[in-house]
């Protein structure tokens, strides 16, 4: 018991040094809290998973962090049900439904899962090596990492390193992390696992 005691005092001590980064979730599993809506389509908490889907209208939705985050890496898991267009945006911001920022891709297979796309300026600035699209496990859970750090942006599938890019804009970005559905219909993704870890 005493050295248990111990290890917990070391351990409790150790996360407050300056300069050890933690992680923390941005999804609690219960509801949205910290998150908006923007856009008809529907986001809800089911069975501990965060659900996106396409609503009536058909159009883009996003649910983007009430906090902005500037250099980080994020992890979250990616189920995708039925089409699975959708996407992560980093250093963004939402009015109505119009997105500024950069989209790390989440797609069907042979869909550039791991690019980065900017809506509404230059479109795709890279895209991975489509032998890398083999990582991507339809209809099962894929773990995204993405890492942000000044203009670099690198992003991982399964353990793959898919894309890195270096861009001034992307650097002089600041904006929430925000996930997409893509317009169209039929979408369906759920998601879990949503941490971030700041650098200290």
């Amino acid at each position: 018991m005493y050295h248990m005691k111990n290890l917990v005092v070391i351990v409790l001590a150790l996360m407050a040094i300056p300069g050890i980064s933690q992680e923390m979730s941005l999804f609690n599993g219960k509801d949205l809290s910290g998150w908006t809506i923007y856009g008809t389509e529907k986001w809800y908490v089911e069975d501990g998973l965060l659900v996106s889907e396409s609503g009536p209208d058909k159009q883009y939705g996003y649910l983007a962090t009430d906090k902005y985050y500037d250099d980080f890496e994020l992890t979250l898991e990616f189920k995708q049900e039925a089409n699975g267009n959708s996407g992560v945006f980093v250093r963004s911001t939402v009015d109505g439904t119009k997105v500024s920022g950069w989209q790390v891709e989440v797609a069907p297979p042979g869909h550039d899962t791991g690019g980065v796309y900017e809506s509404y300026g230059r479109g795709w600035l890279i895209k991975p090596d489509p032998e890398k699209d083999k990582v991507l496990k339809e209809g099962e859970w894929n773990t995204m990492k993405i890492k942000l750090s000044g203009n670099k942006l690198t992003s991982w599938l399964n353990g793959t390193e898919m894309v890195s890019i270096t861009d001034d804009k992307i650097g002089a970005g600041k904006g929430s992390i925000a996930l997409q559905i893509h317009d169209g219909g039929g979408i369906k993704v759920k998601w879990r696992n949503i941490n971030i870890v700041l650098p200290q």
